[in-house]
């Protein structure tokens, strides 16, 4: 690489069409501008780092959309059938005791297992699950880039 292309002085277009060496008054540069260069730079990656989270967030709550009526659909199927089961518990369970006692006894074990579902599905459901984690770790490193830069 020649001396002129270390240090950055490199060939530039001209209005001509034709390429002329650049020459030293082009090649000094304010450094207020390279500042706002820099800034619009950054600027820019923001918004389309911005742009990336929105699309990817997007992205996530399409594809739980889809999801949605097909699990609700299974979800009355199965409450259908676990209401069967239920009842044939019950009914059994009052072959060996009063049947106002069996049926307490099953709704009891029905309610603290879906208390525990419920709580096992809050916790599934955090607002962590939705975050756009390819952005995120894209800005944490284009940050880390910038300070390494400095």
């Amino acid at each position: 690489m020649t001396d002129a292309a270390q240090k950055g002085n490199l060939d530039s277009p001209r209005s001509n069409g034709g390429t002329q060496p650049a020459s030293q008054s082009e090649d000094k540069v304010p450094f207020y501008e390279l500042i706002r260069h820099l800034v619009d730079d950054f600027a820019l990656l923001f918004r389309k780092e911005l742009a990336l989270a929105g699309s990817e967030v997007s992205h996530t709550v399409t594809d739980t959309g889809k999801a949605v009526p097909g699990l609700l659909s299974a979800v009355m199927v199965l409450n259908s059938g676990y209401l069967f089961l239920l009842a044939a518990a019950t009914l059994g369970l009052g072959q060996v005791m009063e049947l106002w006692m069996a049926a307490l006894i099953v709704g009891a074990v029905v309610t603290v297992t879906g208390l525990i579902m419920v709580s096992a599905g809050k916790k599934k459901l955090a607002a962590a699950s939705l975050k756009p984690e390819r952005t995120i770790n894209g800005v944490q490193k284009n940050m880390e880039s910038q300070k390494g830069h400095a």
